[in-house]
Order: structure tokens, then sequence, then C-alpha cells
């Protein structure tokens, strides 16, 4: 296995200045339960959010959009459709994208045979907790609906070969992140287990890694960065209130991120 790299403060800071200057335009078809809360965070750090999830015009949308994010947390017929136009449309575009597989597994096969589906149309990154990328790659998983139960130590091979057999990147979120292109590896540690508890992190940190790589061809770094900066924001969002207020001031600290985090 290649050396794990500890990613730095100092690794980050570039990608952050980049997302502010260029606003990339973020397509999301994300879950319904956290499309305010994804469009806040995407705004939060610079980008600019994009609800489009009509089948009539997500192609049309992919081909002026800076990046794609596709998250199956809600999945229906009609949704999946639409997911299915917008990833074939973003590989002949080469538009960067980022599919979310959340809640793939052997006990909902619907999502998870549209999961492998889309896969096929080459993502540039994957994110999903260690046991949607154990259950993806095909290996033996245990979640509970969204929540995944393994540890990212324990996906973290799976990780490294799905991204050399698809040529992407594959992000695991958990206790520690890892990042990895099948070569490289970074590991992201912090965080606070609140972020586990408001609904919308995971969901919402899959749109800021399709910010961050479409600003730059590094896309190992810059998805990297959002796992850092997500991780960061959590630790210095104010829990003593509560977990509402927890949810708000992890888009105030995104908000603030330079001068509260150098």
């Amino acid at each position: 296995m290649s050396t794990i790299q500890l990613f730095q403060n100092n690794d980050a800071i570039p990608f952050i200045e980049q997302v502010k200057q260029q606003r990339p335009l973020v397509h999301c078809i994300t879950n319904d339960v956290v499309q305010n809360f994804t469009a806040n965070v995407l705004l939060a750090i610079g980008a600019s959010p994009a609800m489009v999830v009509a089948k009539q015009e997500v192609e049309d949308f992919v081909t002026i959009a800076s990046s794609l994010l596709i998250n199956i947390g809600t999945i229906d017929e009609h949704s999946a459709n639409s997911m299915l136009l917008a990833a074939a449309k973003a590989e002949q575009t080469q538009t960067p994208w980022v599919l979310d597989p959340v809640a793939v597994g052997a006990a909902l096969k619907y999502r998870t045979e549209i999961a492998k589906q889309l896969i096929t149309f080459r993502p540039s990154v994957i994110r999903g907790n260690a046991s949607e990328i154990l259950a993806l790659s095909g290996q033996q998983s245990s979640s509970k609906g969204p929540d995944g139960l393994d540890s990212t130590d324990s996906a973290l091979n799976a990780a490294i070969l799905l991204a050399q057999k698809y040529q992407t990147i594959v992000a695991i979120t958990g206790e520690i992140d890892y990042v990895t292109d099948g070569q490289q590896i970074y590991s992201i540690a912090g965080g606070d287990i609140a972020l586990t508890r408001v609904t919308g992190t995971g969901c919402s940190l899959s749109a800021m890694v399709a910010a961050f790589i479409a600003t730059t061809s590094n896309r190992l770094t810059a998805t990297a960065t959002a796992c850092f900066m997500m991780k960061k924001a959590g630790e210095l969002a104010n829990k003593q209130s509560g977990l509402g207020t927890f949810a708000m001031a992890i888009i105030d600290q995104l908000s603030l991120f330079k001068q509260n985090y150098q």
C-alpha cells in the first residue's frame, strides 16, 4: 500500500482561495432532505449552487455548469433518469462530477444498481462513508440506512482498488477521512462527532468536493481540501447551544474559514 500522507492546513488554502475567486457553478442533483443546507454550504465557501433536476433540463445545464454532483439519497424512477442523463452528458462534455452513493448495499438493490450504472460514466470523484465504498466495490459492508457501521480503515483497500479500476478519486469519510487516486493517499483527522448528528453534512461535503474540483486539475488535493475544510468547520462550530445552532454554525465557520483558520 502507498504511504499515507497527513493533509495539512497549508495544502488547503490555495484551493479555498480559488473557489472564492472563480465562484464555480455547481449543478446539484441531490436528495430532497438536504437541498437548502447544501445550497447554503456552497454559498458559504464562495461557490454558486443550482438545483436543476428535471430530465428535460439536466443535459443542457451540465453543458454550462462548472461541475456536477449526483447524490442518490432520495432516489426514485424520475430522479434516476435525470441522474443517468446528467452523468452521461458530463462524461461527454468532460465536466467534472462527483458521485455520492448514499446507502448503497445489498439491502437496497435498486439504488445499488443505479449507482453501478452511474459509475460507468466515470465520475471524477466518489465520496461516501466506509460502508458505501465497501458495498460499491462489491465487498461485504454493514450499515443502518445512510449511516455506515464500518471504519474508514477497513475500507481503505477497497477505496484504492475502486480508484484504480475506474481511474477516479475515492474519498472515504468518517472518524478519519482518506482520499486516494489509487496511488497517493491523504488522511484527514479531526472533526467532531456532532457532524454525524445533523442532517446534510456528508451530502453537503460532496457538493463542496464538486466545487473544489471545478477550479483545478489537481483533483486529489482539491478533494482532500473539501474534507479538511468540513472537519475544521465542525471543530470550530458552536456546540454549546445544541445541534440546531451547530448546523448553522457550520455554515458560519465555512464562510469565515480563512480568517479563523490560518
